[in-house]
């Protein structure tokens, strides 16, 4: 199934790892940064294109085409993704 899914993440972060799980564990192709590796320009630049969608800048923060899905919502998740 190829969806436009982005997955913003912090590799430390439980809910970040819950939200890769259940995506492999789905079969979606997804895109993922993890935030916490980049370094200077790249993750200053990053930073700010994932606060035009999310202020807090918090995580993980899941982009299904122009929808944004912030933390670890499997049932928004399932509904974004139109799975059963």
């Amino acid at each position: 199934m190829k969806n436009n899914v982005k997955l913003y993440a912090l590799s430390t972060c439980i809910h970040c790892r819950d939200t890769k799980d259940f995506l492999n564990k789905c079969g979606i192709d997804y895109d993922c940064v993890d935030v916490d590796k980049l370094e200077g320009e790249q993750r200053r630049q990053l930073i700010a294109e994932i606060k035009e969608n999310n202020p807090s800048c918090a995580f993980p923060m899941l982009m299904i085409g122009p929808k944004v899905i912030i933390g670890f919502r499997k049932e928004e998740i399932k509904e974004a993704l139109n799975l059963e």
